[in-house]
């Protein structure tokens, strides 16, 4: 029997990072659920150990149910008939044993059925069941849902829904439309109000929408008459029982083949309103979308921890001129690169996390009791680091995993793109995560305000503060070196007009992203050695990739941008 929990001490260790400590304690409010239910913790010992053995437990399932049903999954596929979607065999498989091992709402309260989890331990169960199978944690992962239900509905709503998630109720979050991609202020379902039943009334056309036959929705729509922004948008809930949305069809994807990918028509669906009208974009859809990005960062470490491993298994097994493949320099310093990028996208994951993890945990101690003006200081500013890390986290990790799934396909040669291989599913499932809940492009938009507004230079400055052992000296030392070069790089920048800012926004944001994660190693590796060797190849590639966005921009002339402009002017012939 495998674990991907226990094989891994990555994880253990940032379950023992030093903020774990002040997250239990604002998560448990001093434990007050101790007496009230016989399984809530009554000790910061006591609450990681519970994490630790139910982690174990999904390490377990995702090792051999999960990870074992991934490919047939990946080539039976979800069915579409009559309006409606039935899961893969193996789908249903993985949501029969994950229910019954009582590993839906972990992050619940215990009054809905839930564990009462932070959110580092349900990102590392995000994590693991990506590992196992990317496509099936599209459909595990939307229990985000309930979250949102939780931080914003009424008391009423989160009575009547949130129990049900703890006996594996789907969830989906319907966002997108024909004419709505990355744009939800141009939503147009409509939203109108029947008196006589008490419901509001869903009808229009939803598109791209995960998991799109699921039990619970979570719909954008257009509430207000005459409206054309954002702020004519309004959130509510939907249940299936309640009829009114068909499955017009599944979408042929070129990979998480296993979870279904939906075009709804909403009839008359009836619906309620999730907390206050005109929010539902502003203020509901962008928490939920923070979260899911968080998501897409646990995906696509799981995702590069799939391809690394057998990257390493097969350099191990496959032999070449008398010796294994692994022993070839071009082989060893591929993996050597792919295990730096994956921990340094780990370290940046649950960096993440912890900041979320911090400032969510006030908002729902300021639902019991005012906070303090020292606790609101903390959490406005845990929440301005989980605002600006959750972009370069969603950019990153998923670049990451489609590179990383890249180069495992590549030392796998031509068996590599046979489907006899998990890696020609792996690089499939890999390319999605750029994509979808924001574009890498898009992650650069929210992310380039902190560049220019100095943000990610302060938390630099935070981490070059951070003592390291003596032999960590030469890699700080070159690590100070490239911040002076990165804040070179933002003064030359600072001097052009938006459209030179926004030309070399993705160059900055990788600057700062890749000197924020070399940090993150060589801080890690101040607590265990093992992390070593990937501070040292992240930080001195880290270096050498910045060298090249430096010389860029350095030697840019802003009226060249209108080379570049000129492909806009570009008309294919005709055929």
């Amino acid at each position: 029997m495998g674990n991907f929990y226990k094989d891994n001490s990555d994880l253990k260790f940032q379950l023992g990072n030093p903020l774990m400590n002040k997250i239990v304690k604002l998560k448990e409010q001093d434990f007050k659920d101790s007496g009230k239910f016989d399984y809530a913790s009554c000790t910061v010992e006591d609450t990681i150990d519970s994490y630790d053995k139910v982690l174990e437990i999904l390490g377990e399932i995702c090792a051999d149910v999960i990870s074992v049903n991934a490919e047939s999954v990946d080539h039976e596929g979800p069915h579409h008939k009559d309006g409606r979607v039935t899961y893969a065999s193996g789908t249903q498989q993985n949501n029969e044993v994950l229910t019954k091992a009582g590993l839906y709402g972990m992050s619940l309260p215990r009054e809905f059925g839930g564990l009462n989890f932070s959110m580092v331990p349900y990102v590392m169960a995000a994590e693991l069941v990506s590992r196992g199978d990317a496509g099936f944690a599209n459909i595990w992962g939307l229990q985000d849902c309930a979250e949102t239900i939780n931080e914003f509905a009424s008391a009423e709503i989160k009575e009547e829904f949130l129990p049900r998630i703890q006996y594996g109720a789907t969830c989906s979050m319907d966002l997108t439309e024909p004419d709505a991609g990355s744009d939800l202020q141009a939503v147009m379902l409509k939203a109108t109000y029947d008196e006589s039943k008490g419901m509001w009334l869903l009808n229009g056309v939803k598109r791209f929408i995960t998991n799109g036959d699921a039990e619970i929705k979570l719909v954008l729509a257009r509430s207000e008459e005459n409206t054309t922004d954002g702020r004519g948008l309004s959130y509510f809930v939907y249940d299936k029982a309640w009829g009114g949305v068909t499955v017009r069809r599944i979408e042929n994807k070129l990979g998480i083949k296993g979870s279904p990918t939906c075009e709804l028509v909403f009839s008359n669906a009836p619906a309620k309103l999730v907390g206050e009208r005109k929010m539902g974009l502003i203020k509901y859809v962008m928490s939920l979308m923070n979260g899911a990005r968080l998501g897409v960062g646990a995906q696509s470490v799981g995702i590069s921890e799939a391809a690394y491993r057998e990257a390493l298994k097969y350099s191990n097994e496959r032999r070449q001129f008398g010796k294994a493949i692994i022993n070839f320099p071009a082989v060893y310093e591929m993996l050597a690169t792919m295990k730096a990028k994956l921990q340094a996208s780990r370290a940046l994951l649950y960096e993440t996390t912890r900041f979320v993890d911090v400032y969510k945990a006030y908002n729902l101690i300021a639902e019991e009791r005012k906070l303090t003006p020292e606790e609101r200081t903390e959490s406005k500013a845990f929440q301005r680091l989980a605002d600006m890390f959750t972009p370069m986290l969603k950019l990153m990790s998923s670049e990451y995993s489609n590179q990383i799934a890249y180069d495992s396909l590549q030392i796998h040669g031509g068996s590599g793109f046979m489907k006899d291989y998990p890696i020609e599913r792996i690089y499939r499932d890999a390319r999605i995560t750029t994509i979808y809940e924001g574009t890498s492009q898009l992650q650069v938009v929210a992310a380039q305000r902190y560049v220019t507004n100095g943000a990610y230079l302060n938390q630099i400055r935070e981490y070059e503060k951070v003592p390291v052992k003596v032999e960590f000296e030469p890699l700080k030392k070159r690590l100070i070196q490239m911040t002076e070069q990165y804040e070179q790089a933002v003064a030359i920048i600072g001097g052009g007009d938006n459209e030179y800012i926004d030309f070399h926004a993705r160059r900055l944001v990788e600057m700062a992203s890749h000197i924020i994660m070399s940090y993150l190693l060589v801080i890690d590796a101040q607590r265990d050695e093992s992390f070593a060797s990937s501070a040292e190849i992240y930080t001195n590639r880290a270096a050498s990739w910045n060298d090249e966005r430096f010389s860029f921009i350095k030697d840019f002339i802003p009226d060249n941008i209108s080379t570049y402009a000129i492909i806009k002017e570009e008309k294919l012939p005709e055929a």
